[in-house]
């Protein structure tokens, strides 16, 4: 037999092979809105550890980088063993965030990260209130995927540090303060691009289950519970997300609250003019275009406390990037919703 013809068998054998492998992989269609992550996440991956391997999959079907067609059919990695292990809840002696001193001027709470710790007490205008904070999606989902200066940049993240600062905030102002999805290790941070993990947890300390419903569900039990036990008192929730649209739609920050919520349309309304008001200040020939509505989603339905859900930014939009990588603009993010907190609060009946 000649070496050429051996040559063409081995090439004709390995073509064959890459056709079967394929042949026995799952397929999807992808509808109108789906992304990537999406289908990974719905069909029980990682999307994190198996986004590369998608991509191979199916570069010839991927538009740019990521986006996907509508109504075309796409290769699902193999669930391999390692992407369904879920890390156990970590031990935490951290349970909420509290002043435990109410006549310090300092204290102190490692959650926030070593560089931030440390929160001076300015005052007790917000003395009495309670505050339930969640950022947006979490453990092993980490929602919205944009890329930043050819890095990817999670939703997860940047949702948690504004969510962290405007803890701090509330607290610097008497407020008692729940976190429900936390990260013991992360803390504040001041980098512009934020490495990417899924060790979150939820409050007090249970891991974040892969099925999205599950997920809220847990959300709603913890913020209710807690709800139940702390009654008589001023109580608010505030979620933060990070929004995902086409990369050209350069969006304001939008906040929506309950259909029937009175004191939840007046967070959500107290917010938004406090937003205007900044807007106007420091970009004055800028028109700002963000609003107060209601919205009908399943953790905005089902939570008791008064609530509002704040998109901060389309994490794809470059425009918008900017108002969520930048450190700095993530704390007047954080310090003006807490200004909106605090009108609100000056506001109740």
């Amino acid at each position: 037999m000649s070496s050429s013809f051996k040559l063409l068998i081995i090439i004709a054998f390995f073509c064959f092979e890459g056709v079967f492998a394929q042949d026995s992989l799952r397929t999807v269609v992808a509808n109108n809105g789906d992304g990537i992550f999406s289908i990974l996440r719905s069909n029980g991956l990682d999307p994190i550890k198996t986004y590369k391997e998608f991509i191979e999959l199916n570069k010839k079907n991927i538009k740019g980088d990521s986006e996907l067609y509508k109504g075309r059919t796409y290769f699902i990695p193999e669930i391999k063993r390692d992407t369904l292990e879920q890390k156990q809840p970590v031990k935490d002696s951290i349970v909420q965030l509290k002043n435990t001193k109410p006549d310090s001027k300092i204290v102190k709470y490692s959650i926030l990260g070593a560089d931030h710790e440390s929160v001076t007490i300015k005052d007790n205008m917000l003395k009495g209130t309670v505050y339930y904070l969640i950022s947006g999606h979490g453990g092993p989902d980490p929602g919205a995927i944009g890329k930043y200066n050819g890095k990817l940049i999670a939703e997860d993240e940047y949702a948690y540090d504004v969510t962290l600062r405007l803890a701090k905030e509330l607290i610097s102002h008497g407020a008692l303060v729940y976190l429900i999805i936390k990260d013991l290790n992360d803390g504040i941070r001041d980098e512009k691009v934020l490495e990417m993990d899924k060790d979150e947890v939820n409050y007090p300390n249970r891991t974040i289950p892969l099925n999205q419903m599950a997920r809220l569900k847990q959300r709603v039990e913890s913020v209710n519970n807690l709800y139940s036990k702390n009654k008589g008192k001023y109580q608010r929730l505030i979620v933060i997300h990070v929004d995902s649209r086409s990369k050209g739609e350069n969006i304001d920050v939008f906040f929506y609250h309950h259909k029937n919520s009175k004191n939840g349309q007046r967070l959500a309304k107290s917010i938004h003019e406090t937003f205007k008001k900044k807007y106007n200040k420091y970009q004055p020939n800028r028109n700002y275009s963000g609003s107060f509505s209601y919205r009908n989603l399943y953790l905005v339905n089902t939570t008791l406390p008064a609530m509002a859900f704040i998109e901060i930014g389309n994490i794809q939009n470059k425009k918008d990037q900017k108002r969520i990588v930048v450190p700095e603009n993530r704390q007047a993010l954080a310090k003006w919703i807490s200004e909106g907190a605090i009108l609100d609060f000056k506001q109740k009946n």
